[in-house]
């Protein structure tokens, strides 16, 4: 697809990081002139993703994340890829309050947190291969 602008970043999968993310993700849309409302959506989407990132896809190991956003028009595309652990049954993922992670008091909200803040919100992912999350958002500001 032919954007009109893009950048990727890639960080060290540490929780430190995520609030960099949110922040580099914020100022590449600024340019949009958002509401708050939707710049404070697309960091909540961010968030979500690079923590799921970090704490599902890599576990204790620590890896690297890999953050693109493009626009083209209004058009958001964000993509928060890692290569950790992957995601064996996607759907089940995905279903409010589901979390692999129930010993770390994770609240299985995540997934949902990104599609109720985004336009939409895909996941590829297999087993030892990581995971893709690919978020969009129109920005009407």
């Amino acid at each position: 697809m032919g954007y009109d602008n893009e950048m990727t970043t890639i960080f060290t999968g540490i929780s430190e990081n995520e609030a960099f993310a949110r922040t580099v993700i914020a100022a590449f849309v600024s340019r949009f002139n958002p509401t708050v409302a939707e710049i404070t959506d697309v960091k909540t989407a961010v968030s979500e993703a690079v923590t799921n990132a970090i704490i599902h896809g890599y576990c204790k190991d620590t890896g690297m994340v890999e953050v693109m956003c493009a626009a083209k028009n209004r058009d958001i595309y964000i993509e928060v890829k890692d290569k950790g652990v992957g995601i064996a049954d996607i759907d089940k993922a995905m279903t409010p309050l589901f979390t692999s992670k129930p010993d770390m008091e994770r609240s299985g909200m995540g997934f949902t947190v990104m599609e109720a803040f985004m336009d939409s919100v895909t996941v590829e992912s297999a087993p030892g291969c990581g995971t893709t999350v690919v978020m969009k958002k129109r920005l009407l500001g």
